[in-house]
Formats: structure tokens, C-alpha cells, sequence
């Protein structure tokens, strides 16, 4: 039986290349902070309630048998049964191996070296399809290797779902693309109707958060290409708990309505294992409340904003106004 990789530990994955478990091989504290998820006790509001239940067991088998790989499951999101048992899932494409490694993130990480199935633009299709889907999302990990970053496998998927499930919204959570417009546009040209891209902290601690490639000022460029196109609504997201001010987050979701981006999700972020960045404070409900009432003064289409909110949140229920 084959030995599970732990967390931090290189191993070699089942296409003969390396990765990194969970993505950090050991903790890199940058951000002079006490780790409170030392405390066994979490705040009240983030207990997590679970939704089991015969669609969430019929999004899970279809995702095994498929064997496709969810920001659900790679990322441990705390929502994951309410989605699942809601119907609704984020697919992840290009495999479960990024090429980048950001501090806050329990992706594998490691170079996939080129290495791409070829036949996953008709598995996704066939999986929306048969999960009857009317709103899904589509991301996937960095793909630095690939000359476009991935964006024309990506618009393959998208445009193989549209094929089978032309009464399907897509919403593309995509990687930066490294700022290149061409591999942006080859997204955005490929039938979505939500693009995302996540700025995911304030500019203070994008260094220490995100991985060196990654950048605050690169993700506002590639918001801003996407929006300018005029075909698409576009999205983002930050996490908070990470030591950012008060100011700083409404001097960013300023930032963010002046560029003219329409939804927003803001989320409490939560350590995925000890290697990973810790926790500066626990954010109140009523603070997540007073951002949201905020940004939609601001101009913003639609705001999600809590403790467990992520980027994918119940987005079909984010986006209903477009429909």
C-alpha cells in the first residue's frame, strides 16, 4: 500500500514528478505575530455546521470517479459539505500541483513539467453535465511551466462545458497569467461570464503572503485588462486575519471599485497546517458586516463577506443578478 506523503514533505506524484505536500516544507515566519491557532478554542462563529446528505455524496462520487481535483478538497475549505450538499463544487484544472507556493496555501506545490490531460476538457464537460449544474466555477493551479500559464487549456474546458451545458454559467478563478493580456484574453474570450482573480491580502503583506511571482499591483492589472474587455463581470478576493488595518482594507477596496471590479468576497483566513502563516486576530462577523455595507456604498454589484466566506462561496447566489 502506498505510504500517504505528510505535510511539508516532498514526494513524487503519480506523473513521476516532485511536489511539496500542502505546498510549504517548513514555516516561514515573516510576519512578526502570535500564532493564536494555538488555542484549542476557535471563536463561536467559525464552528462549522455539517451539511451531509445525499447530494453531497453525489457530488463527492462523481469527483472520485472522475478523479478530478476541487479547490474544496486541495484548499480544506471549512465549507465544503454545505457546497457539496448544495450541489455546487470548484473544479480545479491542470492537476493539484502549482507551481507556486503562497504562505497561506495548501496546494501541492512542485513543477509539473509540461505535463497536461489532454482528455480533461471533456471529463469537466461530462461532469457539470451530469451534476445538472447551472452555475459553476472553474480555477486551477499556477501553471508557470506552460508558455501561456494555461490559459488556452483553460478556455478549452471552459468552452467543452459550454458545448455540453450551454444553459451553464462559468466563472473562471484563474492565475495571474504572470500580467500577459494575451493569455487573459484567451480566458476571457472563451464564453465565461464571471472572471476572478484574487488579490487575496493588502499591499503591506502581499510579500509575505503571496508567493514572490505573485503581486498586488500585477493582480489589479489583470482585474482591470479583464474589465476593460467589456464581456465579462469581474471578481476578487481578500482574506483578513493576516495583520492588515483597518485602513488598509478600505484604502484596497477602494482601489478595487475605482477599477471598476463588480463582486467581492471577504473571508477570515484559517491556518491549513502549521507550516503555513499563522493567524493575527479572529475577525468579528459585525466587522466582515461593516466591509460589506461598505463596499456596496463603494459601487460593488455584490459583496459576500464573513467569517467563512471563500472566493467560490455559494457564487451562483453572489452572481444571481446577472441572471
Amino acid at each position: 500500500m502506498k505510504q500517504r506523503a505528510l505535510s511539508g514533505k516532498k514526494y513524487q506524484t503519480g506523473h513521476g514528478h516532485m511536489a511539496i505536500k500542502n505546498g510549504i516544507k517548513q514555516r516561514d515566519l515573516l510576519l512578526p505575530v502570535t500564532d493564536v491557532t494555538s488555542s484549542p478554542r476557535k471563536p463561536p462563529w467559525l464552528r462549522v455546521r455539517l451539511h451531509g446528505n445525499g447530494r453531497f455524496e453525489s457530488v463527492r462520487d462523481m469527483v472520485r470517479s472522475q478523479q478530478l481535483a476541487t479547490v474544496c478538497e486541495e484548499s480544506h475549505c471549512p465549507n465544503i459539505s454545505e457546497c457539496w450538499g448544495h450541489g455546487t463544487a470548484t473544479l480545479m484544472l491542470m492537476g493539484a500541483v502549482c507551481t507556486r507556493a503562497c504562505r497561506f496555501c495548501a496546494v501541492d506545490t512542485g513543477n509539473p513539467g509540461g505535463w497536461l490531460d489532454e482528455d480533461e476538457p471533456l471529463k469537466i464537460a461530462e461532469s457539470v453535465r451530469r451534476m445538472d449544474l447551472s452555475y459553476v466555477v472553474l480555477t486551477s493551479v499556477d501553471r508557470d511551466d506552460l508558455m501561456d500559464g494555461g490559459a488556452s487549456h483553460f478556455a478549452k474546458c471552459v468552452r467543452s462545458v459550454k458545448r455540453q451545458s450551454p444553459k451553464t454559467t462559468v466563472e473562471a478563478l484563474t492565475p495571474d497569467f504572470q500580467g500577459k493580456e494575451h493569455a487573459i484574453r484567451t480566458v476571457v474570450e472563451s464564453g465565461i461570464s464571471v472572471f476572478a482573480q484574487n488579490l487575496e491580502t493588502v499591499e503591506r503583506l502581499t510579500s509575505a503572503v503571496r508567493d514572490p511571482r505573485a503581486g498586488y499591483n500585477q493582480t489589479l492589472s489583470v482585474l482591470e485588462f479583464a474589465g476593460k474587455m467589456g464581456s465579462v463581470h469581474t471578481k476578487t478576493s481578500l482574506m483578513l486575519g493576516l495583520g492588515e488595518l483597518e485602513q488598509e482594507v478600505r484604502q484596497t477596496l477602494t482601489q478595487l471599485a475605482d477599477l471598476g471590479v463588480n463582486f467581492l468576497t471577504l473571508g477570515q483566513y484559517l491556518q491549513p497546517t502549521p507550516n503555513h502563516l499563522p493567524i493575527v486576530r479572529w475577525v468579528h462577523p459585525d466587522e466582515f458586516e461593516g466591509y460589506r455595507q461598505w463596499a456596496l456604498e463603494l459601487g460593488f454589484q455584490g459583496v459576500a463577506a464573513g467569517p467563512l466566506v471563500r472566493s467560490s462561496y455559494r457564487a451562483d447566489e453572489l452572481i444571481s443578478a446577472l441572471r
